[in-house]
């Protein structure tokens, strides 16, 4: 199988990072896990968030593949 989407490739996890502008800390992570519901990356952790006056800086982070996936780039290719 040749593997055609850069997606596939991605051995773990995709690392977002970005300013929120928000009220609180709460608000920042309630609004950091919509972004990542409305951005359709499923289940997602926040690693990181500190908020800054303004907003939150934050970091989320979706996971592709966990240990044990079937990971595409091991197929033999055709």
């Amino acid at each position: 199988m040749t593997v055609t989407k850069a997606m596939d490739r991605v051995c773990d996890a995709l690392d977002i990072e970005t300013f929120i502008i928000c009220k609180d800390e709460d608000e920042g992570k309630e609004l950091a896990f919509k972004l990542g519901h409305e951005l359709n990356l499923g289940k997602i952790d926040i690693v990181f968030l500190e908020y800054r006056g303004i907003g939150a800086r934050v970091r989320l982070r979706a996971y592709l593949h966990r240990p044990g996936d079937h990971y595409l780039w091991l197929d033999k290719e055709d």
